[in-house]
């Protein structure tokens, strides 16, 4: 079967499931239709029962589509790693007979070239032999005719004289040995061809060389869940690869080179060029390297690589996001032990009047820090929630919080806090107990007030209009106001240079409020105790504001163009109590509209 055959045959079963579901639309719409034959069927059956069994038996014609369509492309994986290793063997068949046939011809070139050196020598052996017996044959032919001239010679004088010379020579060339047999022999040596090395490149062809290491490919964006990684790899050669084995383990920080709880190293077996490992602890580096087996050995191991699984949702710090009408800050931990690249922040405004109706979900992506200051509308409620993000991908979402934008909503800084203040669970209120304690009790730092008690809000660091509420009991002493962050802490709210704030003093006579900066105050008297006040600030005029809300009554002005931001302060000069009361709407007499 084929790919096309596969992809025909998904479609054939995507076609079946669209004539099921048609199929039980029809059934269903006659039911709806006919109001006696719904009553047989409830009587029956009931009509839950067969919508119940009709979108179960969708549900599992769903699930099994898509079981065939992760099975198809399994078998399409499966296809394309076949025809890579059929092209690679082929390759491998093709360079191993072009190398026998270039040793053939070579032993050919080298078996002609002794051929013509041994037929040289053989003839030049036989010219010289003949060379040799024209020689002895020239000399016999003259002895001959030299004996027939003295034979036939009259003179007896002249024959006695040169017959016995005559005779002389022919003996000595009687004497002389004739060498009758053949200088070299006729037949060729026929030394057997050493084709050994042919044979062992002939067998070497059905013999796979050990793979070359693998190289694997670094991590690739959105590779990755908060269990599981993807890992691809490749090879560069043209080896035959039976199976892969990858191997990880995981990555711990900060761990000492001779720990003896060394990660425990994992291994999985696989047949493609890629594999997904999975059970990973979360936001969590491993470290991965793999090998190639096939029928001759195993290849040396790639290069370690590092991969990093999708991190954990990050954890909202609800008790230190703020917000005002046009903004809000989001602080989380990351909540994970490796750092992450980046944060997305997702936020989506509830609509409607119950607030159930979801908008559309804007996101700010490419967060570098665990903290994010959104620009939002006024007077809408926003779901806000985190995600944290590496090379593998997203995290989940955080938990969401909801955030409204009527007004302006804080938090108090507890590690500002005087050791004899105490704050409530829900932190908006503020105690100071009859009871003093002992110097050793008290656990000081640099951010602790020491000499007043009191403790700073958590406002926002929008240069806007702020109002918040604290309510208050005439029968106790309290300092409420601003101040800036740095502010003195072994000094009195209002009595330095970086604090505003409204005092109140109980005298055996009255009560006296005084609204202090740089412990300088106007001789102002408030005839109405206040026991709900409200601070409204304004950094576009540089004025705070305190007003008595019950009575909607104006009580002073603080002029001050604020040169950095400000945060709300609470103090308590006897035993008592304080509550904040803020994110809510700032009465329209609380900010003068300027033109």
């Amino acid at each position: 079967m084929d790919l096309y055959e596969i992809r025909g045959s998904r479609l054939d079963v995507i076609a079946e499931e669209t004539e099921y579901q048609e199929l039980n639309r029809d059934m269903a719409s006659p039911l709806k239709k006919s109001p006696g034959v719904k009553d047989r069927h409830d009587d029956m059956f009931g009509n839950g029962r067969i919508e119940s069994d009709i979108n179960s038996s969708r549900n599992q014609l769903q699930e099994k589509v898509a079981e065939m369509e992760n099975f198809a492309g399994h078998l399409e994986e499966i296809f394309l790693t076949v025809e890579e290793n059929f092209g690679r063997r082929e390759q491998h068949l093709e360079h191993h007979y072009t190398d026998v046939l270039q040793t053939i011809s070579q032993r050919y070139d080298e078996r002609a070239a002794r051929l013509e050196d041994e037929k040289k020598r053989k003839l030049e052996a036989l010219y010289t032999q003949l060379l040799a017996c024209g020689h002895a044959l020239d000399a016999s032919k003259e002895l001959i005719e030299e004996a027939k001239e003295v034979y036939r010679s009259q003179d007896k004088r002249v024959f006695l004289k040169t017959v016995v010379p005559t005779l002389k020579r022919i003996e000595e060339f009687a004497k002389e040995e004739m060498d009758l047999t053949l200088a070299t022999n006729l037949d060729f040596e026929t030394p057997l061809a050493d084709l050994s090395d042919v044979k062992s490149m002939m067998d070497s062809i059905n013999i796979v060389p050990a793979p070359s290491a693998p190289v694997i490919n670094p991590q690739m964006a959105n590779s990755a869940t908060q269990t599981s990684l993807r890992v691809c790899w490749s090879l560069f050669s043209d080896d035959t690869v039976e199976f892969y084995e990858l191997y990880y383990r995981l990555v711990l920080q900060n761990a000492p080179l001779d720990s003896t709880t060394a990660p425990q190293v994992r291994k999985a077996k696989v047949k493609e060029t890629h594999c997904t490992v999975k059970e990973l602890l979360p936001g969590a580096q491993y470290e991965l390297w793999v090998t190639a087996t096939n029928t001759t050995g195993i290849s040396p191991a790639s290069e370690k690589a590092l991969y990093m699984t999708v991190p954990s949702p990050p954890v909202i710090k609800q008790r230190q996001c703020c917000s005002c009408p046009e903004a809000a800050l989001i602080r989380w931990e990351s909540g994970n032990p490796d750092p992450v690249d980046s944060y997305t922040v997702e936020l989506t405004e509830l609509k409607g009047s119950d607030g159930n109706e979801k908008g559309v979900t804007e996101s700010v992506v490419a967060v570098p820090t665990c903290q994010c200051l959104i620009q939002l509308q006024a007077g809408h409620c926003y779901l806000i929630s985190v995600r944290a993000v590496n090379i593998g991908g997203p995290s989940d979402r955080s938990k969401e919080i909801c955030i409204s934008t009527s007004g302006t909503f804080f938090y108090l800084l507890e590690e500002t806090a005087h050791p004899c203040l105490s704050i409530s669970e829900d932190g908006f209120t503020i105690f100071y107990g009859d009871e003093e304690l002992p110097i050793s009790a008290m656990a000081l730092d640099d951010d602790n007030f020491t000499r007043c008690v009191a403790v700073l809000g958590d406002l926002i660091p929008v240069r806007a209009r702020h109002y918040w509420e604290v309510e208050v009991d005439d029968r106790t002493e309290f300092r409420i106001g601003v101040a800036y962050e740095d502010t003195e802490r072994n000094s009195y709210l209002g009595g330095n240079n970086t604090s505003w704030c409204m005092r109140h003093i109980l005298t055996t006579s009255r009560h006296k409020y005084e609204f202090l900066h740089s412990g300088q105050s106007p001789d102002l008297r408030i005839t109405v105790n206040p026991v709900r006040i409200g601070l409204a600030l304004d950094y576009d005029w540089g004025t705070l504001s305190f007003f008595n809300v019950d009575l909607e009554q104006h009580l002073h002005t603080f002029q001050c163009q604020f040169q950095r931001y400000v945060q709300p302060c609470f103090g308590l000069d006897s035993p008592g109590a304080l509550t904040i009361h803020n994110g809510i709407e700032a009465p329209k007499y609380a900010f003068i509209e300027h033109p």
